[in-house]
């Protein structure tokens, strides 16, 4: 072998163990890279996954102080009465939602007529042992209530006025009131004598069956 030859295979060795280790250099950094990606990766994932829940309970949060109905309250405006005559007669009490939000209502009205220290007994229980009666009225809904009349002695004699509690969840408690109701002032012709009224209803169909002058 001449000298030019050996020094032109030298010189191919050379290259190529050069080349090899660029080539290394390469793939190592490109791993190196990789690696440092899947962890960007994998950092990135588990907070949005953190974000999602932290999100998901305060919906849920938002979502159960939404769900809570008030207590309705009763105006001169919201409570309404309406004698019908007949042999089934009774006296119809309307209540209505004004606002714009669900509202509970509990057991019956309580009608204290004429300023009278007791109010009217219940038709279903009494204020010491309510049946747990529990309505919720729609937003710009009504809820009934009926003071059967239908005999001498429950149509009485026309009242002035009446005053109105809402009763409350528990036995004897009151959540608004009293609000009183002229009946001369809004040329009302009102009777009631020794009657009874019936449990809030949401249709005025199942306060009159309640009360027994339903048709």
């Amino acid at each position: 072998m001449t000298a030019r030859r050996s020094r032109h295979r030298s010189a191919a060795y050379a290259a190529l163990a050069l080349g090899l280790a660029g080539s290394l250099a390469l793939t190592g950094c490109n791993s190196h890279s990789s690696k440092k990606s899947k962890k960007s990766s994998s950092s990135s994932s588990k907070s949005k996954k953190r974000k999602i829940i932290g999100g998901g309970a305060a919906a849920a949060g938002a979502g159960a102080a939404s769900r809570r109905v008030p207590d309705c309250y009763p105006s001169t405006y919201k409570v309404t009465f309406s004698q019908q005559t007949g042999p089934k007669s009774h006296v119809a009490v309307k209540f209505k939602n004004s606002t714009s939000r669900d509202c509970k209502l509990y057991n019956a009205p309580l009608l204290r007529f004429n300023n009278a220290k007791k109010p009217l007994p219940l038709l279903q229980g009494t204020p010491g042992h309510l049946d747990g009666t529990r309505i919720t009225v729609p937003a710009h809904g009504y809820a009934y209530a009926v003071i059967p009349t239908n005999t001498a002695a429950t149509k009485g004699t026309e009242q002035k006025s009446v005053a109105i509690d809402f009763m409350g969840i528990s036995a004897n408690s009151v959540t608004h009131g009293p609000v009183t109701v002229d009946f001369a002032e809004k040329r009302l012709h009102i009777s009631v004598g020794k009657s009874k009224v019936t449990n809030w209803s949401s249709s005025i169909h199942g306060a009159q069956l309640a009360g027994g002058v339903g048709k």
